[in-house]
């Protein structure tokens, strides 16, 4: 991988963390801009492993297929994907993501 494609895989993890703080959530890049391969690219969403692709197109299955063998057991794996001039999407399994709303609407039922 270049250079340049390394500062911006850097530069969407920094933006992704940023995102998270201006909704509550106290991120921060992860650990593998020290060596560490196997932290989650963003951390600071407790059972959510995130993936950042910062990119023009997107291999969704091999980018989640990354995220999930990274992912800790029982984490949920995410991929966060933005291409340039666009928002970040989400991309989850379909069963994490229901799993996702039940407990939201657990939580609001109460």
């Amino acid at each position: 991988m270049g250079k340049a494609s390394r500062d911006k895989g850097k530069r969407g993890e920094r933006e992704v963390a940023e995102l998270l703080r201006d909704h509550g959530i106290p991120a921060r890049r992860g650990v593998q801009y020290a060596g560490g391969n196997d932290s989650p690219d963003v951390v600071g969403l407790d059972g959510v492993h995130i993936e950042v692709k910062r990119s023009e197109t997107l291999a969704l299955y091999p980018a989640l297929e990354q995220a999930l063998e990274d992912a800790r057991p029982g984490d949920i794996a995410t991929v966060w994907h933005r291409r340039s001039g666009r928002r970040w999407v989400v991309v989850l399994h379909a069963e994490d993501f229901l799993a996702v709303l039940r407990a939201s609407r657990a939580g609001t039922a109460a």
